[in-house]
């Protein structure tokens, strides 16, 4: 692997936040190919399946988890008595994959004419193209973005789409903590907790809302309630950082660098900026710019949190490139 690809793979494990508030395991595909995905090969064997279940824990959400962990050990029968006889569409994928490959792409092509918004048969089509080297995967997985958007579908299918940046989508690191009252919760009811504290509360308990619910794999609603903490207060740094960072988008990212970049010289004691700049900088490949910001950022306020977390990510890249 080269420098560059190792600090891809660092840079996804480091851009966990400085506060703890929620987050969702969903499963990554191969990062392998070029950007956007044109040149993207499909792995030997079958294609993974890929379920974003969050924090479910009902009877379906059980079986369609066991259905997935026994499908990626291979037990292909085991798997698909485990998603027979449920509903979920993710079920339906389970049980086309489970027979792989006989009539798994002729069964997601149906539940594609069938649920053309659907994002876990869209993401699934195009892995299933991608892996019998029949039909465009491409078309699949952007019409995942098109249908439903504010999912970690989408985060996943941008994953595939663009595979030489780190997974997913860059986060907001605020400079606060989140309170105890929401972290002690068990992590399925925090972002509940947040909602309802942004509700009542002020710009910080909106950006907290924000973290949470890009965490859990809903950017458009993120940068919406982003939007909302930066109308309400349109001289507070952080705030306006904060709702650049929700514009990113791996297919526009001269969006969140047209609002991020004006940012420093309205602001140029502020690490934050700095700071998010270098992270959009890595979301979009630039590592040796990246590098430069962050070390704005450690310079800026030393000893503050952003100024830590920049130094941290400074020595993410120094470790990737040694």
């Amino acid at each position: 692997m080269t420098a560059r690809g190792r600090i891809v793979g660092l840079v996804a494990l480091a851009s966990v936040a400085a506060v703890a508030v929620v987050a969702v395991a969903v499963v990554a595909a191969d990062d392998s190919g070029s950007t956007p995905a044109a040149e993207a090969k499909p792995r030997p064997g079958r294609p993974p399946l890929s379920f974003a279940l969050g924090f479910r824990t009902d009877p379906e959400a059980r079986d369609l988890a066991r259905g997935q962990a026994l499908y990626t050990r291979g037990d292909l029968e085991a798997a698909r008595a485990a998603f027979a006889g449920r509903d979920a569409l993710e079920a339906k994928v389970g049980l086309a994959f489970a027979s792989w490959p006989d009539g798994t792409l002729d069964r997601l092509e149906q539940l594609a004419k069938l649920y053309p918004e659907s994002g876990v048969v869209q993401l699934h089509l195009g892995l299933a193209r991608l892996w019998a080297r029949q039909g465009d995967p491409i078309a699949a997985w952007q019409a995942v973005g098109e249908g439903e958007p504010d999912t970690p579908y989408a985060v996943l299918a941008g994953n595939l789409l663009f595979p030489k940046v780190p997974r997913g989508l860059p986060t907001f690191v605020p400079s606060f903590p989140a309170p105890a009252e929401v972290t002690r919760l068990p992590a399925g009811r925090q972002l509940g907790a947040l909602r309802t504290r942004a509700e009542r509360g002020g710009v910080r308990d909106l950006l907290l809302y924000g973290i949470g619910l890009q965490r859990v794999g809903r950017p458009v609603s993120a940068g919406e309630v982003f939007e909302q903490a930066a109308r309400r207060a349109p001289r507070d740094v952080e705030a306006q950082v904060a709702a650049a960072v929700g514009s990113f988008d791996k297919a526009q990212p001269e969006i969140a660098f047209g609002r991020l970049g004006p940012l420093t010289r309205t602001f140029p004691d502020e690490p934050t900026v700095r700071f998010h700049l270098g992270l959009l900088l890595l979301w979009t490949g630039r590592v040796d710019e990246a590098a430069r910001q962050f070390r704005l950022a450690s310079q800026t306020q030393p000893g503050s949190p952003l100024a830590g977390e920049a130094a941290r990510y400074l020595r993410t890249i120094r470790r990737a490139r040694s």
